[in-house]
């Protein structure tokens, strides 16, 4: 596997996101450079999503491509408009998702390295250059940079993560009409004080991840049903 050093990113003053990284992968003989991203490490339930992006080209210019930003940035009206831009007229892209019984089997770790490699098989244009957030990294024999908050400074990232925050958000509210009572639709799975409270109710639904504390040693078994 071909692996780049961490290059560390300053946020500065929360910048626009660039096109720096991707035009210098491709003065270096890179032609179809992906931005990557994940989101749902930290949940309590639900799955880890990916998404892999190919947006840059030399000639390459949309005017929403200075409204991207860091999903966590955005409101989710302006993810969800972004979203469909970039679906649109991205170059490639792909999603990958792991389910929370892989999350508890594989661990967060291999379980978020599996969903980016996923993405990337869902792709439909192999990229041969990798470009991801943080210290993140995959497994496969490609070129690839790992950039320190890069969701936040490389336009393909921040693409990636708001296709990946759109896709697990819906998701989401999806597991809410077949799961009522545990409120997955408002909370996304995260450990709110809402989403415990309804977990010492009811218990643990058949997407809460087993492995995460506070579910992890409560004594609570996951009620059985269709994950």
């Amino acid at each position: 596997m071909a692996r780049g050093k961490p290059k560390a990113k300053s946020s500065g003053k929360r910048a626009a996101p660039t096109f720096e990284a991707e035009a210098a992968s491709w003065a270096e003989g890179y032609r179809c450079v992906a931005g990557l991203d994940e989101v749902g490490r930290g949940p309590i339930a639900g799955p880890v999503v990916a998404a892999a992006v190919v947006l840059y080209q030399p000639d390459a210019d949309r005017p929403w491509f200075a409204d991207l930003r860091d999903s966590k940035l955005l409101t989710a009206l302006q993810r969800e408009r972004l979203a469909a831009s970039i679906l649109r007229e991205a170059v490639t892209w792909g999603i990958g998702v792991v389910s929370p019984q892989d999350i508890d089997g594989l661990g967060i770790t291999k379980a978020n390295r599996r969903a980016l490699t996923l993405a990337l098989q869902q792709c439909a244009v192999r990229p041969d250059c990798l470009l991801l957030d943080g210290r993140e990294w995959v497994g496969l024999n490609i070129h690839q940079r790992s950039i320190i908050k890069g969701d936040r400074t490389v336009r393909s990232i921040a693409a990636a993560s708001i296709i990946a925050k759109v896709h697990r958000d819906r998701i989401m509210s999806e597991l809410e009409d077949t799961h009522p009572g545990w409120g997955f639709a408002q909370h996304k799975g995260y450990a709110t004080a809402q989403h415990l409270a309804a977990v010492r109710t009811l218990g643990p639904s058949p997407v809460h991840r087993m492995s995460f504390a506070p579910i992890a040693g409560s004594g609570q078994a996951r009620m059985p049903g269709l994950a």
